[in-house]
Parts: C-alpha cells; sequence; structure tokens
C-alpha cells in the first residue's frame, strides 16, 4: 500500500511572485535538504557527547553550522527570504525578473568562516590569518549577492572582485597553510579537508554564473544546483572534521584553549603575577585549561 504523504501547499499560503519563480517539486528538493541539515545537527549534538570534553571544538562548529543552514533551507522551502530582480539577461526564456532567494547568502556568510575557522585551527595559522580568510570569504559571498541585485551587466564587476577575493582565499588555504600544517604533522589530512573544500568552492561562482548571475537556468534549477554544493561542503566537511578529528594529537596541534585564548602548551598556562608575587619574586601557578 502506498504512503500518503501531505501536499506540500507552500505556494498557496506564500505565493510566488510574477516571473521565474521556484517551483512545488523545488520547494519538494528544498524540504528534503532541510531535514538532512535538522538531521546532521542532531546526530552532531549527539556526537558531542563521545568526545573528550576537551575536544568538542569541531563539534561546536559544525552544529552551530548546521543549524543555520536548517534555519535558511526552512526559510527558501517556505518561500520565504527572497526577493524579485530586474534581469536583463536571457529575457526571452525566463522572463523580466526573477525570483532572488537571499537566505542562501546568509548561510554562506555563515558556513564559508566555519570551513575557514576549522582549517585555521587545524592547520596552526595565526588567528590573524584565520580573520584575515574570514573577512576574504566574507568580501567574496557580499559581492555576490550585491551583483545579484544588479540588473545590468555592471553586476560582472562586482562579481570580478568577489571572485578576486575568493582567488586570495584559495592560495591562503591551499598554500600558506599548508607549510604551518605540515609543520605540526597534520599535513596529509588537512591537504585532503582544503582541497575537498577548495573544490567545492569553485564550483560556487560556477552555480552562480548561470543562476543569479547570468539567468541562464531557471530558480528551481538553481535551487538544486546550490542545494547540492551546499549539503556536499557542510554535511561532508561535519563528518570528515569530527571523525578524522578522534585520531588527532591535540597537544602536537597547539589547540589547548584558556582564558587567554590559545596557548602553546597544551592543559597548562602560567597565570599574570599578582602584584604581591610580582614583587615578592613568587612564581605563578599553572592553571590547567577550561574544556572546551
Amino acid at each position: 500500500m502506498a504512503i500518503l504523504l501531505p501536499r506540500n501547499d507552500v505556494l498557496n499560503v506564500h505565493p510566488a511572485p510574477q516571473g521565474q519563480h521556484l517551483s512545488e517539486h523545488g520547494s519538494d528538493w528544498l524540504w528534503a535538504v532541510t531535514a538532512l541539515f535538522a538531521l546532521n545537527t542532531l546526530v552532531l549534538f549527539a556526537l558531542k557527547f563521545k568526545a573528550s570534553r576537551g575536544e568538542r571544538l569541531w563539534h561546536y562548529i559544525w552544529i552551530v553550522t548546521n543549524l543555520v543552514a536548517t534555519l535558511a533551507y526552512f526559510a527558501m522551502a517556505a518561500n520565504l527570504a527572497w526577493d524579485v530582480v530586474s534581469q536583463r539577461n536571457q529575457v526571452r526564456h525566463h522572463g523580466p525578473t526573477r525570483q532572488i532567494f537571499w537566505a542562501k547568502y546568509v548561510l554562506w556568510v555563515v558556513s564559508f568562516p566555519a570551513a575557514i575557522l576549522a582549517m585555521g585551527i587545524l592547520s596552526g595559522v595565526s588567528w590573524a590569518t584565520i580573520v584575515f580568510n574570514i573577512f576574504l570569504s566574507w568580501i567574496w559571498v557580499i559581492g555576490y549577492l550585491v551583483a545579484t541585485y544588479v540588473p545590468s551587466n555592471y553586476k560582472w564587476g562586482f562579481f570580478a572582485f568577489a571572485f578576486l577575493a575568493h582567488i586570495f582565499l584559495a592560495f591562503e588555504t591551499l598554500f600558506r597553510a599548508r607549510r604551518s600544517a605540515n609543520r605540526v604533522g597534520i599535513n596529509r589530512d588537512y591537504m585532503m579537508l582544503s582541497g575537498w573544500t577548495n573544490l567545492l568552492w569553485l564550483l560556487y561562482p560556477i552555480a552562480w554564473g548561470v543562476s543569479d548571475g547570468g539567468n541562464v537556468i531557471g530558480v528551481t534549477k538553481s535551487m538544486i544546483f546550490f542545494g547540492i554544493l551546499d549539503v556536499l561542503f557542510i554535511t561532508t566537511l561535519s563528518y570528515a572534521f569530527v571523525f578524522l578529528s578522534r585520531r588527532w594529537d591535540y597537544s602536537r596541534l597547539n589547540i589547548a584553549f584558556t582564558q587567554y585564548g590559545r596557548v602553546p602548551i597544551a592543559g597548562t598556562y602560567p597565570e599574570k603575577h599578582a602584584t604581591t608575587g610580582h614583587h615578592s619574586g613568587e612564581t605563578a601557578p599553572q592553571l590547567a585549561a577550561p574544556a572546551v
């Protein structure tokens, strides 16, 4: 006997705009992606309890990322978080306006820096480098968002500047960080994670160029394209970091954290001298790092 599923009536509750818009089947796909990210969030939260208290950093990063992805795809599946933008390209084939979901850009503002933060901490690069790379990813994503709202071909100027930030980011994560990863003995795992990340990042400009940028494919096809990329990007990295981290030497990776931040000696950090202790020549006690 066939299993009866409730009909998706999102487009009746939240009507689509005139012109190019998301179809009912497109909404079905987005609901499936929403369910996957929700499941990831729950699984990663459960796996957090199997990790030792000082080794939950990767769980924290990817739990938050998957939760944001769940919210973003829920909004898009419900036909919310969108705007209508005039189109100059391929008007004959797809109409003069296009439904643009800005929720996916909000997701990328979180998911791209999450990957950068995870890879940066793993490779042992400086905090300044991590912050620099995160800002590069924001320039990349915001550049695409601004370009999306430009109806003329001047949008490709914003795309070019955003892509330049993308190139800088690829150089930093593939080459600069590799030397640091090799120094802490994590080069193989780091290059596998970084290579996969940059391979998928290379596909995002293509997806944007044929959808929100060039208006070559319709809204539903573009959401399928972006959905596949986001699933491969977030889901794969989430579980890869969580399971690979079980074999990493946290002392050698130098990722112990205390109230003073990241410290060179795993598990301890000398307190600052108290005023009395400083003058009397006393040595400050060693404090155990709080669990992450």
